[in-house]
C-alpha cells in the first residue's frame, strides 16, 4: 500500500540527518493518554502547528497539540532551511484569482512572514543560525533571461537586488554552473530544527500541552470536535490541521476531503565534513543560502559549523533515488569542483507537500477546523505567517487568512491508484526541460 511505503520512507530518511546530530532534544512529551478538553486542538508539531499553538496560547487559549512523531520530525526538521519571499507557484495565481491589489498583498505578507521568522528568534531567545542573504542562480541563456525577470519583479515588488552575469556572478556564488546570478537581503536562511525546538519551547512557555507519538487516527466534527489517538482523544471546540502529507497516513478519514490536493516529494540533502572558513567564504561569498531556477532545483548553503549542505534531486514515486549519496555528491562536485572528493558525513531527505499549481492551499473545513497545507517548498517562512493567521482566524479576524483561502484548489489527476505515476511522468517531462537549457 501507498501509505505504508511512505511511512517507512520517511522515517529510514532521517538516519544519518546533520540537523539531528547537531542539536539536543529535550525528553519526549509523553503521548495522549485519557480524555483532554481544550480551546484548540493543533495537529502536527511542524513550524505551521507550532506558530499556530504560540499565537493561540498567546491570545488566552488552552491549546492542546498532538504530534504523531517527535517535535520537527517531518519537513520542518529536514529541510533545507531557506527562507524565502514569495510563493513557489509565483505570483501567477494570486494574480489569475485575486486581482492585482490582493497578489501584492500577499506578496507583501510572504516579506512579513520572513520579518517574522527574525522577530520570533529575538523575542524568544532562539539560538538557530539565522543570517539574511539570499543568492538566485542560472545556468543557461534562456534561464538567464527568465531570472533577470525574476530579479526585475523583486526590486518593482520592494526586495532591493544585486544582478551578476558572466565571470561577474563570482562575486556572488564561484561556479562555473552559473551564468547569470541575483542577490537579496530580505530572505535568509537557518537550523531548521533548531528553530522547531525554538518555537516548541515558547509554545510550551506560553501554556500549550504536547503531547509526542500522538498520532490522530479519528475526528469527530460537529459544534464540538474530537480526536481519538491510540489511547485518548481530545475535545476541543476549534481545530487546525497542520499535518500536511503525512495526515492522512496515520488518519486517512480525518480529512479526506483535502488530502488529494497535495501530493508527497522527496527531496535530499547531503553534508559534508567541516570545510575551511576561507574556501567557505571564497565558493559562496556573504554566506548566504542559494537556489537556481531549474524546476527540479538544487539548493545549498553553508551550515554554521562551515559544511556544505547540498540538496536536490526529487522524487515523486515515495522511493528514494539509488546511490543518492554519490549523485548527490557528484552533483555538488559538478557546481563546486573545489569540494570533488571531500567527505560526505550526513545524507538525508524527507517529504514536502505540493499542490497542483504550488500556491499554498489554507482553508475551513465547516466553521471550526482550519487546515494548513501546500507550502510547496517556501513553508519555512511561511508556516509560520500561516499559524499567526490561523490564530487571528479563530480569534474572529480572518482578513488575511481569508485571502489565501479564495485560492481554488484542484486534486492532482489520477485517482489514488495512478496520480503517483502521472506526477512523476509529469516530472520527467519539466527534467528533460531543464536539461536541455
Amino acid at each position: 500500500m501507498f501509505h505504508r511505503s511512505l511511512l517507512h520512507s520517511d522515517t529510514s530518511l532521517n538516519q544519518k540527518s546533520y540537523y539531528e546530530a547537531s542539536v539536543q532534544r529535550p525528553a519526549p512529551c509523553a503521548p495522549l493518554q485519557g480524555g483532554v478538553v481544550a480551546d484548540v486542538l493543533v495537529v502536527g508539531g511542524g513550524f505551521a502547528g507550532l506558530s499556530a499553538a504560540l499565537e493561540l496560547a498567546q491570545r488566552g487559549m488552552k491549546v492542546v497539540l498532538l504530534e504523531a512523531d517527535r517535535i520537527g520530525s517531518g519537513a520542518s526538521g529536514r529541510n533545507g532551511g531557506q527562507a524565502i519571499v514569495g510563493y513557489a507557484s509565483g505570483q501567477g495565481p494570486f494574480e489569475d484569482q485575486l486581482g492585482q491589489a490582493d497578489a501584492q498583498r500577499a506578496w507583501d505578507l510572504s516579506v512579513e512572514a520572513v520579518n517574522l521568522i527574525e522577530q520570533r528568534i529575538a523575542v524568544h531567545g532562539m539560538h538557530c543560525d539565522w543570517q539574511r542573504g539570499y543568492t538566485y542562480v542560472a545556468d543557461s541563456p534562456k534561464k538567464a533571461r527568465a531570472l533577470r525577470a525574476e530579479c526585475d519583479d523583486h526590486h518593482a515588488r520592494g526586495v532591493a537586488c544585486e544582478w551578476a552575469e558572466g565571470a561577474d556572478v563570482a562575486r556572488f556564488v564561484d561556479s562555473p554552473r552559473y551564468v547569470a546570478a541575483f542577490r537579496e537581503h530580505t530572505s535568509g536562511h537557518l537550523h531548521p530544527l533548531k528553530y522547531a525546538l525554538g518555537l516548541a519551547r515558547a509554545a510550551q512557555a506560553a501554556g500549550v500541552r504536547m503531547f509526542e507519538h500522538s498520532p490522530v487516527t479519528a475526528l469527530d466534527r460537529g459544534h464540538t470536535l474530537v480526536a481519538r489517538t491510540a489511547k485518548g482523544q481530545v475535545t476541543a471546540r476549534y481545530g487546525v490541521l497542520a499535518g500536511n502529507c503525512m495526515l492522512p497516513e496515520f488518519g486517512p478519514r480525518v480529512a479526506p476531503e483535502i488530502a488529494p490536493r497535495i501530493m508527497p516529494v522527496g527531496t535530499y540533502i547531503v553534508g559534508t565534513a567541516p570545510l575551511d572558513p576561507g574556501l567557505c567564504e571564497r565558493l559562496i561569498p556573504g554566506h548566504t543560502a542559494v537556489c537556481d531556477n531549474n524546476f527540479v532545483l538544487d539548493y545549498f548553503r553553508f551550515s554554521a559549523d562551515h559544511r556544505m549542505l547540498f540538496g536536490g534531486r526529487v522524487s515523486y514515486t515515495t522511493m528514494t533515488p539509488p546511490d543518492l549519496q554519490g549523485v548527490m555528491a557528484r552533483r555538488m562536485g559538478d557546481v563546486f569542483p573545489p569540494l570533488r572528493g571531500v567527505p560526505v558525513e550526513f545524507v538525508w531527505g524527507g517529504f514536502v507537500d505540493i499542490s497542483m499549481n504550488r500556491a499554498p492551499d489554507f482553508g475551513r473545513l465547516g466553521d471550526n477546523l482550519y487546515y494548513l497545507q501546500g507550502f510547496s517548498g517556501h513553508g519555512v517562512a511561511l508556516t509560520g505567517l500561516a499559524g499567526q493567521m490561523v490564530a487571528e482566524a479563530v480569534a474572529g479576524q480572518a482578513g488575511q487568512f481569508d485571502l489565501f483561502a479564495r485560492l481554488k484548489h484542484h486534486r492532482f489527476p489520477g485517482g489514488p491508484l495512478l496520480r503517483t505515476p502521472t506526477l512523476a511522468l509529469g516530472m520527467l517531462w519539466h527534467r528533460m526541460k531543464d536539461a536541455i537549457g
